[in-house]
């Protein structure tokens, strides 16, 4: 388990050291903001004049912020998209059975690399 918790935390320590900052403050609307396992908390904002996504992460492994994302409906839940070099996030707004609930998915290259649950705020 501590291995897999290295791994996990490392790409979003080199992700939050490395990535250009993406702006939210009132130039932007939250629209998403989600408590997930392991301590990660997501919000999702909208720029007002642009429309661009903006992804924020908190956790005890360190910070993310990312802009230009995209959103789309699938089977009935909205997912978030955002890009880092071979890493790209997705945030599930809901499930089908609980639209309370929500996921949080990193993927490497293409691979999952990590799913956690996690809940409205």
């Amino acid at each position: 388990m501590k291995t897999f918790a290295f791994f996990l935390a490392l790409p979003i320590n080199i992700l939050a050291n490395f990535s250009l900052r993406a702006s939210a403050d009132s130039t932007a609307g939250i629209i998403l903001s989600t408590k997930c396992q392991s301590g990660y908390n997501i919000n999702i904002w909208r720029n007002y004049t642009n429309g661009e996504l903006l992804y924020r992460a908190t956790s005890a492994n360190g910070n993310l912020s990312l802009g230009k994302g995209t959103s789309q409906a699938t089977e009935g839940v909205r997912v978030y998209k955002f890009r880092n070099g071979i890493y790209e996030y997705w945030v599930w707004d809901g499930t089908l059975d609980n639209p309370q609930s929500g996921t949080l998915e990193v993927y490497k290259n293409n691979r999952i690399l990590m799913k956690q649950a996690c809940r409205k705020s």
